[in-house]
């Protein structure tokens, strides 16, 4: 993964750059960015900066077959950390090294992917999975050793939130404390998700969302579409360049989660004249407890964007507003009037309570349930 591939993020290149043509390389960072900001891509051109002794900038030219091994993923002195769970193939104790052929496969082709995506990869999308207390005796037992080519070594722990507080508390001194040119790069899109005893001993490095102009220039460039296409999706990507290519190849999951809302907010809204209605919030609550919890989690999350975009629509920020609709009976100008400054935080608190239990294996019929009546009271609730 060469740094000229990573889009957008120049200052952060410019940044790691630096610390390796000066000889400062903080000895545990922490990548911190939205969804299909780059942080996994951006560590992977940082350690083969690294470890192949490139120079020239973002060309990243260097040791040739150092540069042939980064790009199979197959260097020995680089090693990757991530959430993994049981599945057909794993029945107990999985660990990373168990799933390096997914892991590769997943890389090259979706660099920018999901926590979602890789549990799809794995077919444990039902399942939560976690960066365990097996995976951190890995970590520790190829750590300890000397590098294979007598420079760095590298370990990459991709969504570092997800070790759980056996894991995090076994590799604490590690952090503090690493091997002699060890580098630990941890990647995270919640940092508050990691215990503050190992966010204290990293060097912080903050990604931003991926600018409009950005993503439109990729998609004309490296996709081949026209200049007003490539505009609405980079619009609509909210700067996630994974959501870009799922919007570029039609991903359906954006029409079934819109399906999901339309039939819950119709139905929480007709319960204040008809109590009967009821009855239907239940059957949507059993539909949706059906699926798997990243799945109901990642659907409360786009609920809770979609209520943003109504409120921002209700305001007429039409500037900030990328929602399109792909339903044909749904028109978010006529919803965008019942979300408004007075009731938007109590939906948006409600979703992420909900999430909250979802987390720790609540009951999720109960727990949608219970959100769907909080919803019929809050779209009922007046702004003056």
């Amino acid at each position: 993964m060469l740094f000229k591939d990573i889009i957008g993020q120049k200052k952060i290149k410019t940044n790691l750059i630096k610390t390796v043509e000066s000889g400062r390389i903080s000895h545990a960072q922490l990548f911190v960015g939205p969804k299909g900001s780059g942080t996994l891509p951006m560590a992977i051109a940082y350690a083969q900066y690294i470890l192949c002794n490139n120079s020239d900038g973002e060309n990243n030219t260097g040791r040739e077959d150092c540069n042939l091994k980064f790009k199979k993923l197959a260097h020995p002195d680089l090693h990757f950390a991530f959430p993994v769970a049981v599945n057909e193939k794993v029945k107990k104790h999985p660990v990373s090294n168990f799933f390096l052929e997914e892991w590769r496969d997943f890389v090259e082709k979706t660099p920018y992917g999901s926590l979602f995506n890789w549990y799809q990869k794995l077919g444990i999308e039902n399942k939560q999975g976690q960066i365990g207390v097996d995976e951190a005796e890995e970590i520790v037992n190829k750590l300890v050793l000397k590098s294979y080519e007598g420079g760095h070594k590298v370990m990459i722990i991709w969504m570092a939130e997800k070790m759980n507080i056996s894991a995090s508390n076994k590799l604490l001194k590690l952090i503090e404390e690493p091997p002699k040119d060890t580098l630990f790069l941890l990647i995270a899109e919640n940092e508050e998700q990691i215990i503050k005893t190992i966010l204290s001993r990293c060097q912080v490095l903050y990604f931003k969302a991926l600018s409009e102009t950005k993503i439109k220039t990729t998609l004309i460039v490296e996709h081949s579409i026209e200049e007003n296409q490539a505009a609405i999706i980079a619009h609509q990507s909210q700067g996630n360049w994974n959501k870009a290519l799922h919007l570029l190849h039609h991903d359906d999951n954006e029409m079934i989660f819109e399906k999901w809302f339309i039939t819950w907010v119709r139905s929480a809204f007709k319960v204040k004249g008809d109590a009967s209605v009821i009855q239907d919030l239940i059957m949507w609550s059993d539909e949706i407890s059906k699926t798997g919890r990243e799945t109901q989690k990642r659907f409360l999350n786009y609920c809770s964007h979609l209520f943003r975009q109504a409120m921002l629509t209700n305001y007429k920020a039409n500037n900030l507003v990328f929602f399109k609709s792909q339903s044909s009976d749904f028109d978010i100008n006529k919803f965008a009037p019942f979300i408004h400054g007075k009731n938007i935080e109590d939906i948006n608190n409600a979703i992420e309570d909900a999430i909250y239990h979802i987390e720790r294996n609540g009951n999720a019929k109960i727990i949608l349930l219970d959100l769907s009546m909080q919803l019929t009271r809050y779209l009922h609730q007046k702004e003056n």
